[in-house]
């Protein structure tokens, strides 16, 4: 089997599952139906991961502080790309 990555072009690498994208991954002789589900869940969990970064920067400085984070650690996660984790 062969690992497919859209973001390391890598694609000679032999494993027992397909790499979508760096966290998601499909078992090997899948459906396409199911590569494409898969697709679609990566997706929305970055939409999730965005919404949720976006929203802790609208954080007060005490609301963050109440959850254990400070204002540094809040840009910190926003800085993040949306497809890390």
């Amino acid at each position: 089997m062969t690992q497919i990555s859209l973001f390391s072009g890598s694609a000679a690498t032999s494993q027992r599952s397909t790499r979508l994208f760096s966290d998601t991954r499909v078992p090997a002789g899948t459906s396409p139906l199911a590569r494409i589900s898969a697709v679609v869940i990566a997706f929305q969990e970055w939409q999730e991961r965005h919404r949720t970064r976006r929203d802790l920067m609208r954080l007060s400085d005490y609301q963050l502080k109440d959850i254990g984070l400070s204002r540094f650690d809040a840009e910190e996660e926003f800085q993040k790309p949306f497809w890390r984790a």
